[in-house]
């Protein structure tokens, strides 16, 4: 499955331009053959814009999903994004996946909170692992910092993802997460992960860009740099099938060992 990732932190504040950058975006992805579009974190409103989180703020189901639907339709590609999304007072640091026929399929809640600022701007989600089938691939949701905690990724190698997609703020200097540690989440979870950035200065935080799309080889399938992209890949799943054979990661494990782990 071609999948671009939409390396841009957008317009902050203005969820109009983001829906028109989001849309063009779609557009390229869709002519290009991608069957899935991935945007970054907190992409639709901006993700250092404060207070204005709470403002923003709108439930799932919201226009906001209204109006990605109506791309995702238009163009026929699915798309997976960043937003706040408020549950009644609560609001969550969320990514939502819609198909191509507008369905609205996943949608999940940050469950690692990361820094000062997200604490005091979100509740954490409760579940870590949020599946959908897309063409035929068992695709899941994760946010940033996330991805950083071995087990979240380990769940979803057990629940059987193939592709998890992660919506992403990486700020300098962890740029080595990018570049290092996403290749190895992909290789020893035998999975493509899709892990799409922000890029630029943003108020205090300096976003690294370098998207990446790894394979369950270890290897990169795309990569951004440091400016605005969109980067395309494919997810193949009969080398995912191949890859997870000959490699015994998960056929291998001990799970009776590692119960001080929690």
């Amino acid at each position: 499955m071609r999948t671009a990732l939409l390396q841009s932190s957008g317009r902050p504040g203005s969820i109009a331009e983001n829906l028109k950058v989001l849309d063009e975006a779609a557009g390229r992805a869709a002519a290009a053959g991608a069957a899935l579009l991935a945007a970054p974190e907190m992409f639709l409103t901006g993700y250092a814009i404060g207070d204005a989180i709470g403002r923003l703020a709108e439930p799932a189901d919201g226009d906001w999903a209204d109006a990605i639907a109506e791309t995702a339709t238009r163009h026929g590609i699915a798309i997976a994004y960043g937003y706040p999304e408020r549950d009644g007072e609560t609001v969550y640091n969320s990514a939502q996946l819609i198909s191509a026929d507008g369905t609205r399929l996943a949608n999940y809640r940050k469950t690692h909170l990361f820094g000062c600022f997200e604490r005091d701007h979100f509740t954490p989600g409760e579940q870590p692992v949020v599946q959908a089938t897309l063409n035929g691939l068992t695709v899941g949701l994760m946010i940033c910092y996330d991805v950083e905690f071995p087990e979240n990724v380990r769940a979803h190698a057990l629940a059987g993802t193939d592709l998890l997609v992660v919506p992403t703020a990486q700020m300098h200097p962890f740029q080595f997460v990018a570049e290092s540690m996403i290749p190895v989440r992909a290789w020893e979870n035998q999975m493509y992960v899709a892990y799409v950035n922000r890029v630029g200065q943003e108020g205090e935080f300096e976003f690294v860009g370098l998207s990446v799309l790894a394979g369950p080889d270890g290897v990169a399938r795309a990569r951004a740099g440091r400016s605005e992209q969109l980067v395309l890949a494919d997810a193949d799943p009969a080398f995912l099938a191949a890859s997870r054979e000959a490699n015994p990661y998960l056929q291998d494990r001990r799970p009776g060992l590692y119960g001080s782990l929690s």
